[in-house]
């Protein structure tokens, strides 16, 4: 097939790039499997697995030996790199055929994959090194391309197969990966010589070849080729998924009802422990939800083991009111939580249906993937980028479906078999093997002014312990810039007049559309004037009074109709001043604004206390250095005001505090923290960040 002609997936390979690869088959096996993961259509985040096989020196006794280099467990092959692989000696792996008890055994089988090491950094030995191990061929690639899988998951799947391929690809019905496997795809090539790939049934893509080229030309041809048996065959005899049966919302009124209905969906989701949220309403998407197969299809669940890890074994589908979840919110929360009940008992009964004598206790029962028709799909896991993941999968799954359908018709896994790949003893030891959660994991903060000083401060600080972040600020200019240094699944931006209602609003429903919701509210937006009481207008009084008063009082006011969606508790912080507890000269209008500040945070927090939202003040003072209200004319009148030059500040303010420390923007993001993550029953509180000034002790 001319690499040209490649209609349902990427031809991404770089002859320069290979060439400087040339004689470093281990950097080509990581070249190939790079191409192959970019791809979401050939297999997700996380999911598949490549090797390769060289003859390389035994480090002992300098003798050559055959060694196969294949993907860690847990890596992508998408971003996979050296330190991401494992190296093994082959004939080792071959020599544990000879103490293999049989199937029910075969776990054990996992831990002995360390002895057969030859790279002693290499990354722990993936569950699917066995099937990689024996089978002879130099490179290998084991894909989940949705056009396979549509087929491996189609009714009579093998058949299918032969139609297709005729004697060039092998089959093997589905069995759970691991050793015996591995045992089954060399007894198929033995039984089939001569093919060029084998298809797992219910599962995905084994292919390979002698160079790591003529792998990646084999499986791209394979998957070209399934994918097109499927488009040629999409809609001709029936409507995919049997037609539309619902409208969709118009674009802009999705995202207005998918924002306010994620912190609803969010709360409930997160019951047992708090969930981070992600909405996509991606074409794919919407036709299937809207369509007369949903209520058919949904509740079969994913075929794909690498899906149903990450989906959970069915979806929760939810019919939205959009009237009453636009308009009473709690009423829509209360019609919704029933569905969210019942799928927690048909979780329980799941589990308790098929558990065995050593499975381990089970897991959360709240959905990961919520299906709204006419709106779009949220997905919910622990962090942002395993619920984004989840979706990808989930759309994969659905572009399973379709496919099988066009085919045959879909066939998921039997409950049982689904259950012992979710609850496997090895999938549990991974899980207890994943680095403990940061402080504030599962958490997410909007900060206003976060574009630089000190809300960027916070933001960075809140986002380095684990917080996913809603960086506003007036400017998009430097919100542009400010977000350069975190990842996509950290933080997202949206620009934010804080003296505007409607413009908060909006900044609050981006939030709860990137992440599902908000707990933690930092309000940083300020600027200062020091001006004596005749220099100061009009203007400049309702300057302050807008931006640091009033917009406390709206993004308290409009943050706390997303946290009583959630019923989760949450922060307000605010930051104030050490000038609205110490009366000075040329001050008069920020003075009192800080003031306000700081009895607007005391009466919140008596009035939201009972719904565990607690509302706390931070007090800076003299923060010169990376502060953005120190430029300029503030800075030049604070000095005018104690008789020095602008330069003389920074040492003027230290040597002023009890400590004689100078104050940096990251001190008052420590503050935040510790008020977000360890001081969790404080509320009505203020921490002063002034180095101690005596003159602003609160008692």
């Amino acid at each position: 097939m001319k690499v040209d002609v490649f209609k349902h997936v990427d031809y991404l390979w770089d002859e320069s790039k290979a060439a400087s690869l040339s004689g470093d088959e281990v950097a080509l096996f990581i070249y190939r499997s790079n191409m192959l993961g970019t791809d979401l259509r050939i297999t997700n985040f996380g999911g598949g697995n490549t090797s390769c096989k060289t003859v390389e020196k035994d480090p002992l006794t300098g003798e050559e030996v055959d060694v196969m280099w294949i993907k860690g467990s847990g890596g992508d092959i998408g971003t996979l790199n050296r330190k991401g692989i494992a190296g093994l000696y082959l004939d080792r792996m071959h020599d544990l055929k000879r103490i293999y008890r049989g199937p029910e055994y075969e776990d054990e089988m996992v831990a002995l994959y360390y002895r057969c090491l030859y790279d002693l950094d290499s990354r722990a030995p993936s569950i699917d090194t066995a099937l990689h191990g024996f089978l002879p061929f130099k490179h290998i690639d084991h894909l989940h391309p949705d056009g396979l899988i549509a087929i491996a998951a189609a009714k009579d799947s093998e058949a299918v197969t032969r139609e297709i391929w005729g004697d060039k690809m092998g089959w093997v019905p589905w069995q759970r990966p691991g050793f015996d496997l591995g045992l089954k795809l060399a007894e198929c090539l033995a039984d089939n010589p001569g093919i060029r790939g084998i298809v797992l049934g219910g599962h995905g893509l084994f292919t390979w070849g002698d160079t790591s080229y003529e792998c990646y030309i084999n499986s791209l041809e394979v998957i070209e080729t399934a994918s097109q048996y499927i488009a040629d065959r999409e809609g001709k005899d029936r409507p995919v998924f049997g037609g539309q049966k619902m409208q969709s919302l118009p674009a802009d009124e999705r995202k207005q009802v998918a924002a306010q209905l994620a912190p609803i969906l969010r709360g409930l989701s997160s019951s047992a422990q708090r969930m981070i949220g992600h909405f996509t309403d991606d074409d794919k998407v919407l036709q299937f939800i809207n369509s007369e197969d949903l209520e058919r299809l949904a509740p079969l669940g994913t075929s794909c083991p690498d899906h149903f890890l990450r989906t959970k074994i069915k979806p929760l589908v939810v019919t939205i009111d959009k009237e009453k979840i636009l308009s009473n919110p709690a009423e829509a929360g209360a019609d919704i939580e029933p569905l969210f009940e019942q799928y927690r008992k048909d979780y329980q009964a799941y589990y308790d249906s098929c558990k065995r004598d050593d499975s381990p206790d089970i897991r959360d029962a709240n959905p990961v993937v919520i299906l709204c028709p006419g709106l779009g799909m949220f997905t919910f896991a622990k962090n942002k980028q395993t619920a984004r993941v989840a979706a990808e999968f989930y759309v994969n799954a659905i572009n399973v479906m379709r496919g099988s359908e066009a085919i045959t018709e879909y066939t998921a896994l039997p409950r049982q078999a689904a259950f012992d790949i979710e609850y496997w003893l090895l999938e549990e030891a991974k899980l207890q093997r994943m680095p403990k959660e940061k402080p504030l994991s599962r958490k997410v903060a909007l900060i206003t002014g976060a574009a630089g000083g000190i809300g960027k401060a916070i933001a960075d600080k809140l986002a380095a312990e684990g917080a996913n972040v809603m960086l506003t600020d007036i400017s998009e200019e430097r919100l542009t810039e400010a977000i350069k240094n975190y990842g996509k699944d950290t933080a997202s931006t949206a620009v934010c007049d804080v003296t505007k209602a409607d413009s908060i609003e909006e900044a609050f429903a981006a939030a709860c559309l990137a992440f599902g919701g908000v707990d933690i509210i930092v309000h940083s937006a300020g600027l200062a004037i020091s001006k004596s009481l005749a220099d100061t207008s009009e203007g400049d009084w309702d300057l302050l009074q807008n931006v640091l008063v009033k917009g406390q009082f709206l993004m308290s006011k409009i943050a706390v109709q997303v946290l009583r969606k959630q019923a989760l508790g949450g922060d307000l912080i605010n930051i104030a001043s050490k000038n609205g507890l110490v009366a000075g000269p040329n001050n008069v209008g920020y003075g009192a604004a800080k003031a306000a500040q700081q009895h607007i945070t005391r009466l919140l927090a008596a009035e939201l206390g009972a719904e565990k939202i607690r509302v706390n003040t931070v007090n800076p003072d003299g923060v010169i250095i990376g502060s953005k209200i120190w430029e300029g004319a503030w800075a030049e009148g604070r000095a005018k005001a104690n008789g020095i030059t602008v330069e003389e500040l920074p040492a003027f303010y230290a040597k002023r505090n009890l400590m004689n420390e100078i104050i940096y923007p990251e001190d008052i993001a420590n503050a935040v923290f510790a008020l977000t993550a360890i001081l969790d029953k404080s509320t009505g509180n203020m921490i002063n960040v002034d180095g101690g000034m005596a003159n602003s002790f609160v008692r």
